[in-house]
């Protein structure tokens, strides 16, 4: 299939905007403003529009690690005495909650983790790891001047310039101030060659009004290089692939979430004899099935305890940010349907739609069989992990009340029962099941 793998990047870019819901209090465009000017400086200099596609997906996912600096004790213990020099005072909200959660290492590290075989253009090796490097040499891991990739150069320029003033609504004096800040930072933070291609682009009124929250994405949208290409199933789920594990490192619970549902997926695909095609788009969809858990509050997700109805409110709305993250990409109907009715059930009790059986396909049911399963046997703030027995007596439940596919279920157990992993059901076992209504 002719595919350009910038619409996906660009297209998930609004479940990142997501991710801002929760971290930061409101989207804030970061990663689409941080992209624009990082393309900007590129043109600017010169560069390939091979290596100006590979820089727009590297700039919108440059903080792709950032959910781990929000786990545990929070942002601020990861980055204790491990901040970078060289920058001005933090604005207050949301960029302040940034700033705290970019102040330490781990985020390069996991986010240039996350992006381990993602079909890039050219050699992206590197770039996030280095993103928060300094000219001078002053940042996390000491690389100076031409030591650090160029495009790791244009995003931490990019970067810190989105993260040092509110580009939404710049007025002259401010203009006047961040470009004072520039050329002062030049040689020190930031490549000098980089400043001068900021400088040169602010003097064009286009160039501002382009940051702006209502244009900023038309903006990108335009600048981003078109690089169509025939693209197979298989090599477009390398790309996915990267997109499970973001989701899934947002939360400690469902580190492998995604990941192993996947598997489950391919496995279920060859138990039915689906061709090679069908069973690359289940797994691609099992992949980006929990992209608008993204949105959700880790608050919400790593609660030990029973969901209050607010709670259940807010994470019922996953699958309708999974939708709207999808549906743009054309060729991938089928894959954004199933992935965004996962939660959907037989009787019309499911979420985000109510969609009832007469308007759930086969792949939409399948889908929403194993992530029910995934959930059960994986742990949980709220339990232990449960057994494949424990687990498929509360399908079976769910399935005689005819809300999942009664076929599908015996199919399930019949496919995972002798897994290496499974273990018989004790009727001590805690039955916990889902949360969230499934």
């Amino acid at each position: 299939m002719n595919f350009n793998l910038n619409d996906l990047v660009v297209a998930l870019s609004h479940a990142l905007d997501f991710m801002e819901i929760d971290l930061l209090g409101g989207i804030t465009r970061h990663s689409k403003r941080v992209a624009y000017l990082a393309v900007r400086m590129a043109e600017n200099r010169g560069l390939p529009p091979e290596r100006i596609a590979d820089l727009l997906s590297l700039a919108i996912l440059h903080d792709n690690g950032i959910g781990v600096a929000f786990q545990g004790s929070g942002a601020a213990s990861y980055g204790s005495g491990e901040t970078s020099r060289g920058e001005a005072a933090t604005p207050s909200g949301a960029e302040k909650a940034r700033r705290r959660a970019e102040s330490g290492r781990r985020h390069c590290e996991a986010g240039e983790a996350n992006l381990r075989g993602y079909p890039f253009l050219t050699e992206a090796a590197g770039v996030i790891l280095n993103h928060h490097e300094q000219w001078d040499g002053s940042g996390f891991f000491g690389l100076s001047g031409e030591e650090i990739p160029w495009m790791s150069r244009v995003i931490r320029l990019a970067d810190a310039v989105e993260l040092r003033t509110r580009l939404d609504g710049i007025d002259y004096a401010g203009k006047l101030e961040l470009g004072e800040w520039l050329v002062r930072q030049s040689g020190r933070a930031f490549d000098p060659e980089l400043v001068d291609a900021f400088v040169e682009l602010s003097r064009s009124p286009s160039f501002w009004l382009d940051l702006q929250g209502e244009f900023i994405g038309p903006a990108l949208h335009r600048r981003a290089p078109r690089f169509e290409r025939e693209l197979s199933l298989g090599r477009l789920r390398e790309a996915t692939g990267v997109f499970s594990r973001i989701i899934d490192s947002k939360s400690r619970f469902t580190r492998l979430h995604s990941q192993e549902l996947s598997a489950r997926a391919a496995r279920m695909a060859r138990r039915y004899g689906f061709g090679e095609e069908k069973a690359a788009k289940l797994q691609i969809a099992a992949d980006l099935h929990d992209v608008g858990k993204l949105a959700v509050s880790n608050a919400i997700l790593d609660k030990p305890g029973k969901l209050e109805p607010p709670e259940l409110d807010e994470i019922r709305k996953h699958t309708y940010y999974t939708r709207v993250s999808l549906e743009p990409l054309a060729g991938l109907e089928d894959i954004a349907e199933w992935a965004a009715n996962h939660h959907e059930k037989l009787d019309g009790s499911g979420y985000p739609f109510g969609f009832a059986a007469d308007r759930l396909d086969f792949e939409s049911r399948l889908l929403a069989c194993l992530d029910i399963y995934q959930a059960l046997v994986e742990v949980r703030p709220y339990r232990e992990a449960l057994g494949h027995g424990a687990a498929l007596s509360i399908m079976h439940g769910m399935a005689e009340a005819g809300k999942i596919d009664a076929g599908i279920v015996e199919d399930v157990d019949a496919e995972f029962a002798g897994d290496e992993a499974s273990r018989p059901w004790r009727p001590e076992e805690n039955l916990a099941g889902t949360r969230d209504g499934s």
